[in-house]
């Protein structure tokens, strides 16, 4: 078996937190609180030094690149949660084995990522005319045909 890559030296935090506030603010960044802008700068966090903070000059709140995000208050560097992100399309397994994580943490991460990206996602409103074909499932009903076909021929002369 060929030795893996290991991808968290790939890529480094400066760019991943600049990709964040590219994305997070595309007009200039904005207070999660008041939603005022422009926020001043404020400094940098002691632990991850380029993860920007920010001081609210409207409301005088104070918050950071990740403030308000499902990246938030986490222990990971954000560079993992990049390549976590990256990998959502293998399996917790895999992503665990290739940035060298505990499956329970990237179980974890994984269910983060998913709610924060299915929190992002517009609910759809159906208008004017909807068509919808009819679908019949057979499901736990194996190696009974006559109970598939009893109930299939119910369907048919009820409809």
């Amino acid at each position: 078996m060929p030795s893996l890559v290991n991808l968290s030296s790939l890529i480094d935090d400066a760019k991943c937190y600049e990709l964040v506030r590219q994305h997070r603010w595309p007009d200039g960044v904005r207070c999660p609180r008041c939603d005022a802008a422009p926020a001043a700068r404020y400094g940098r966090d002691d632990a991850q030094p380029d993860r920007q903070r920010y001081r609210c000059p409207a409301c005088g709140g104070r918050f950071d690149d990740l403030t308000g995000t499902v990246l938030a208050g986490h222990h990971q560097p954000l560079r993992v949660w990049v390549l976590c992100l990256m990998g959502l399309n293998l399996s917790n397994r895999q992503i665990a084995q290739e940035l060298v994580l505990n499956e329970s943490d990237v179980q974890f991460m994984t269910e983060q990522l998913h709610t924060g990206l299915a929190a992002k996602v517009a609910p759809v409103k159906l208008e004017g005319k909807v068509e919808i074909d009819e679908v019949y499932v057979v499901a736990g009903h194996k190696g009974n045909s006559a109970a598939i076909a009893k109930r299939g021929a119910r369907v048919d002369a009820g409809g």
